[in-house]
């Protein structure tokens, strides 16, 4: 899908009523404010400038980029909300992994391994068989690059915990590249950024019911 023309600051909007909006978020820039003053700057904030009133729905981590689902009233807050919760909500990512993984065009595989948070390394997390919560992640190769010895990869979080998606790869030996916290040096100097996309989102509308189904390329 073509996107809109950029804006003065820096919020592109997929799709947008009266009930929700779809963001276009780029990578480095946070989802909410964070602590201190130099952390205020984020998508909600800048998208509750044009749109007042927006919610937030979900976050996406600030390396990441890609979509953000945000509501524009409470009512539509809750029923996204709930959506997420009963995992009624569609999501797919793509990522450029170190290694060669798995056999382009072959079917979805699965990572299963129960996430903690590493407490002494906040906000890192870890996987951890005796405390850690389920976490299931659906992936397939999508292309090889034999000279960098990486993998296109496509990705589906079943569960939503926080670094999913980053501890799971790494955890397989295959770290996303750019990513500073979970890849080795050589593997985080391969990228300028993390490379992890949030492309694909699909959901029920809160307010008619109607499948809403969008999708932005990785530009990477």
């Amino acid at each position: 899908m073509t996107l809109p023309e950029p804006v003065a600051d820096g919020v592109q909007a997929l799709y947008e009523d009266d009930d929700l909006l779809v963001l276009c978020k780029p990578s480095g820039l946070l989802c909410v404010p964070g602590r201190g003053p130099d952390k205020q700057d984020c998508l909600s904030a800048r998208a509750q400038l044009r749109w007042p009133g927006a919610l937030v729905v979900h976050r996406l981590d600030q390396a990441t980029s890609g979509l953000v689902l945000m509501a524009r009233h409470i009512d539509a807050q809750r029923r996204l909300g709930h959506a997420f919760a009963e995992r009624l909500v569609h999501k797919r990512y793509q990522a450029v992994v170190q290694g060669l993984l798995g056999t382009v065009g072959g079917d979805w595989s699965e990572i299963d391994l129960p996430i903690a948070a590493d407490w002494e390394r906040r906000p890192l997390r870890v996987i951890d068989h005796a405390v850690g919560k389920p976490s299931l992640t659906r992936w397939r190769a999508l292309a090889h690059d034999a000279a960098a010895q990486t993998t296109r990869i496509e990705l589906e979080p079943i569960t939503g915990r926080t670094h999913q998606l980053r501890v799971h790869l790494a955890a397989i030996g295959h770290a996303i590249l750019g990513d500073g916290l979970y890849a080795d040096a050589a593997t985080q100097a391969q990228a300028t950024r993390l490379l992890l996309h949030a492309s694909h989102l699909a959901f029920a509308h809160p307010t008619t019911g109607e499948q809403v189904a969008l999708e932005w390329a990785a530009d990477f």
